[in-house]
């Protein structure tokens, strides 16, 4: 079994629906460490869910706590595997943050189709896109893809996740920090 180092952290981005807490619970278990998300992370935090601080608090506060609560998980002294939200990276200076704070940046790269496919059943529980029609749903992840692509893409790690299982891709992911 592979340990990670001490304090070290693996932070898990990409699109919601990417399987960054699947993921990530499965390689904390793997790695024998703690696994926090930062959107459960933040609701312990506010008290009430996402969805709830969307609602009546709006994005640009959600935006202004998420980035404090991310310096906040990475300054902990501790082993950690880490997801983030699916615009994390995207805000203020939060990937140069990430980037900072730990190499071990993976971004789980899922195709649009496959996203479309996972999110669509779970649209109301998704802010996002909770009113977003069906019909729409595929060109507004598109669009919100190639905007996101420019952060994303700057991971230390892409690992494509199309075709693989949660267990495949934990193997890969630790394969690819064993390597440092």
């Amino acid at each position: 079994m592979y340990k990670i180092k001490i304090g070290m952290k693996i932070v898990l981005l990409g699109y919601m629906g990417s399987g960054k807490s699947t993921i990530g619970y499965l390689l904390a278990n793997t790695l024998a460490c703690e696994f926090l998300d930062l959107d459960t992370y933040m609701e312990r935090a506010e008290g009430i869910s996402i969805p709830e601080v969307f609602e009546q608090r709006g994005e640009i506060y959600f935006r202004k706590k998420e980035e404090e609560y991310l310096k906040e998980v990475l300054a902990l002294e501790k082993d950690l595997v880490f997801s983030t939200g699916g615009g994390t990276p995207v805000y203020g200076r939060n990937m140069e943050t990430m980037l900072r704070a730990t190499p071990n940046v993976v971004y789980l790269k899922v195709s649009l189709d496959k996203l479309v496919q996972r999110l669509a059943p779970e649209k109301e529980g998704r802010p996002l896109i909770a009113r977003i029609p069906d019909q729409e749903l595929h060109e507004f992840i598109g669009k919100h893809l190639f905007e996101r692509s420019f952060f994303y893409q700057k991971a230390r790690y892409v690992v494509a996740c199309d075709g693989k299982t949660p267990e495949e891709i934990v193997s890969e992911i630790q394969s690819l920090i064993q390597s440092l």
